[in-house]
């Protein structure tokens, strides 16, 4: 028998677009003549606010069978407090559970799809229909888990940084970012797009694009003959969650005569590490899984190390 007094379960929960459209224009009415006037569907965002809701609180009755329940809004997972044995409900998309990783120590995730028709869910393997039968062996740590590694942003400054999915590295806007690259046997000034550091949960997704971009590229230029090491680099293009490597990408290096093109990827495996030293007055940022919002700065003189985290996510599959 589960003492549902002993366990305490958080689910954590995003804000749905109609949501955010609410806050922005007050009420639904503003909202929706606003979404309407633009000629869009304002009735996708009505049903996905519901299907969205209905998931919370189908959800909700299911936990609470087997702990304490407490429903916590993304905005606040940098502030909270995680006990060592709490039990972690994540209700998607993919980005939430990414978000909610770095911010656990050991605390094992559930991924719940809230609607499977709209997202594809890669990390999360359950629909909201299945939590009844798998919480009965969650609760006892009787479902397997795949083992996440991370990556860890280390700067001078004393701030860290973990990225489940990937570190974007360079200026806030689309201008050049200009920093010294060091791989520990080379360094390299350069002016680009900016600095993509990929973990293997990230590297179907990001790095992913780059380097199809990349290779078709090369295909064009150098044509059929290359097309089989295209492809075959594409199909092997991603790697292991758990694989205790990083891979790295500069993003549309410009040579010149201060800055070069030669250091443009490679690998950080364990041990090892990549620094940067940025050389941008000001709007040079680092931020993880794409949260922009959550950047810490980068400007000159500060120096960032890069290397696999310490921190491992597990995800219950």
């Amino acid at each position: 028998m589960i003492d549902p007094y002993n366990k305490k379960i958080i689910l954590v929960v995003r804000p749905t677009r109609l949501d955010e459209l609410v806050a922005r224009f007050n009420t639904m009415n503003q909202a929706r003549f606003y979404v309407e006037h633009l000629g869009a569907d304002f009735g996708d965002y009505l049903t996905e606010h519901q299907f969205y809701r209905e998931a919370v609180s189908k959800i909700g009755e299911v936990l609470r069978q087997f702990g304490i329940m407490q429903c916590l809004d993304r905005r606040f997972l940098p502030n909270f407090i995680f006990g060592p044995d709490d039990g972690v409900v994540v209700l998607g998309q993919d980005g939430l559970v990414a978000n909610t990783l770095k911010y656990l120590s050991g605390q094992r995730v559930v991924g719940v799809n809230p609607d499977p028709d709209r997202w594809d869910g890669v990390l999360l393997p359950f629909k909201v229909d299945d939590m009844a039968r798998i919480m009965p062996e969650e609760v006892a740590k009787k479902r397997p888990v795949k083992e996440v590694c991370m990556a860890k942003a280390r700067l001078n400054t004393g701030q860290n940084l973990l990225a489940v999915n990937d570190f974007f590295i360079g200026k806030k806007s689309h201008t050049s970012a200009r920093y010294l690259l060091d791989t520990g046997n080379q360094q390299e000034s350069h002016s680009s797009s900016g600095v993509i550091v990929s973990t293997g949960l990230g590297s179907t997704g990001w790095l992913k694009s780059i380097y199809a971009g990349w290779m078709a590229t090369t295909q064009l230029l150098l044509g059929e003959n290359v097309a089989g090491l295209i492809k075959k680099h594409a199909s092997t293009g991603g790697f292991a969650w758990d694989s205790e490597q990083l891979h790295w990408f500069v993003r549309e290096p410009f040579p010149s005569q201060t800055t070069g093109a030669e250091l443009v990827m490679g690998r950080i495996e364990k041990g090892a590490t990549l620094r940067l030293i940025s050389q941008m007055p000001e709007d040079g940022v680092i931020f993880s899984d794409g949260i922009e919002a959550d950047h810490i700065a980068f400007n000159s003189g500060t120096e960032a190390i890069v290397s696999l985290a310490e921190n491992r996510g597990f995800l219950v599959v």
